[in-house]
């Protein structure tokens, strides 16, 4: 971690800059102080999440004057789409300019087929949580240039709705691995999952949400106590001290040992199977004993494993490795009674890695200077 981290306690709330992330109970306080008759506020709820609207003009049932009151309250939205890749593969990646002219992205995964082999017809978002990242985990661009802020819920969400206005398509999973560190915003993201998952708001189901961490052990704890239900996934990327830290600065605060007795402590709380994502890098650990250390501690937790081939990053000096070894190293996990896949690339066509597109941008807007190759750092 640099040292533009932010303490690593739960986030603060923001202040919902939009009407999207604001709960219904506060909705009507504030439209009750208006005067209002109490089932306005179902109503501008229901335009607001349920049937998405685009602007407050298309809240027909409600008057002209107390839609320019709620517009002068808050905006419906405050996010714009700044540019869409689109891959061979049908993944699209967004580039979103925040209120602030900051830059998020958002990846949209189109399945029919899941990495198990089943079928399926399934709508992924990653959803990014952070502008930035403060944890500097080495073979990722969403932290190339540092921490800018904490994202509000209102901006998780928005994510999902303007995904979902630009594709025509509903978004049935979210998960939290874009850009940022979930669980270093936890209050709002937290927020976020409230209305995700409410059948008065987004209504997408919580067996639906997977929420990744870099290892932030008190924070799973927290998630564990929380009474909202999510799913959890750990980027791992390094079965060993020595080999995670290499790449992952947060495991020399949390160490392996400390990171498991967290996830022990959120596995029989919630008696829910975790997965591990684990990034295959060539020369670095993508070894057989790497993989036997992983099949330990998958076992100790019963995980699940997703190995990811490296989706190479622009200025990183990371590579993927061959196929022969990534399936010798799945090997190792599924003859120790583990279940474990190779996951399907997508989007390796454009920027599908996190923070790609954001750099970028912001490198041209000139709201951030040209960023040191990595590897100088480390």
């Amino acid at each position: 971690m640099d040292a533009s981290a932010p303490p690593e306690s739960p986030a603060t709330l923001r202040e919902p800059s939009s009407l999207i992330g604001i709960l219904p109970e506060e909705i009507a306080a504030e439209l009750q102080s208006w005067g209002e008759p109490t089932y306005r506020a179902k109503q501008v709820t229901e335009w607001a999440y349920t049937k998405r609207a685009a602007n407050y003009d298309e809240m027909t049932n409600l008057s002209l004057p107390l839609r320019t009151r709620l517009a002068a309250w808050k905006p419906l939205h405050t996010m714009t789409i700044a540019e869409v890749q689109g891959s061979r593969d049908t993944t699209q990646k967004f580039l979103f300019r925040l209120q602030d002219r900051r830059y998020v992205e958002s990846v949209f995964i189109r399945a029919n087929i899941t990495d198990d082999g089943e079928r399926a017809d399934r709508r992924t978002l990653c959803v990014s949580s952070q502008v930035g990242c403060a944890y500097d985990c080495k073979f990722c661009a969403s932290g190339l240039a540092g921490f800018t802020r904490n994202l509000g819920a209102e901006e998780i969400i928005e994510q999902v709705i303007q995904v979902e206005r630009h594709s025509g398509e509903r978004v049935d999973n979210i998960v939290f691995m874009g850009m940022g560190e979930p669980l270093a915003n936890l209050t709002n993201l937290l927020r976020a999952l409230t209305i995700l998952q409410a059948p008065w708001g987004i209504g997408i189901g919580s067996r639906h949400m997977t929420v990744s961490t870099s290892g932030l052990a008190p924070q799973i704890k927290k998630l564990a106590d929380s009474p909202l239900p999510v799913r959890l996934a750990i980027s791992l990327h390094g079965a060993t001290d020595e080999v995670r830290e290499q790449i992952m600065p947060v495991n020399r605060k949390y160490p392996l040992n400390t990171l498991f007795d967290a996830l022990t402590y959120f596995r029989d709380r919630r008696k829910q199977k975790i997965t591990f994502e684990y990034i295959l890098i060539a020369g670095l650990n993508d070894s057989l004993e790497q993989a036997h250390a992983l099949a330990r501690r998958a076992q100790g937790i019963s995980a699940k494993i997703n190995l990811i081939p490296y989706n190479t990053v622009e200025g990183l000096p990371w590579s993927r490795p061959d196929v022969p070894t990534q399936e010798a190293f799945c090997a190792v996990l599924t003859q120790a009674g583990l279940t474990a896949t190779i996951r399907h690339e997508k989007g390796h066509d454009i920027d599908a890695a996190c923070g790609q597109l954001r750099l970028r941008q912001e490198m041209a807007d000139g709201t951030i200077a040209t960023v040191a190759p990595r590897e100088s750092r480390l």
